[in-house]
């Protein structure tokens, strides 16, 4: 992790905070999509953020964007385990949906050789 922002040569804390929300929804995703038995081959969450122009400077607007490959995965089922996600488990979700406006996106992609 950098904390001198003007190299910026690794994240800083609030990337990290970013990084970590993607990380907790994508394991709930995956943990989902594996239980409706789906056979996805990739799932890839990133995010980016508003934060507040005044410190504490948090995060006010996110936004996420799920991207689901796999071999005929039902959009019903990956739509089920985003929402899941977003509404239910993830807790670091959670936590920031306290102070930010929280969006997101679905793509589902059909893996090569379907």
């Amino acid at each position: 992790m950098d904390s001198d922002r003007a190299s910026n040569l690794a994240p800083g804390p609030m990337e990290m905070v970013l990084r970590s929300l993607c990380a907790c929804s994508a394991t709930d995703v995956v943990i989902v999509l594996k239980k409706k038995r789906q056979a996805f081959t990739a799932v890839e969450v990133t995010a980016a953020g508003e934060r507040a122009p005044e410190p504490p400077t948090v995060y006010t607007q996110i936004h996420m964007k799920y991207r689901i490959a796999g071999h005929h995965v039902d959009r019903q089922a990956a739509e089920r385990a985003v929402a899941l996600s977003q509404e239910k488990y993830c807790s670091v979700l959670a936590t920031l949906r306290q102070r930010a406006r929280i969006s997101y996106e679905l793509i589902l992609e059909e893996a090569a050789g379907s």
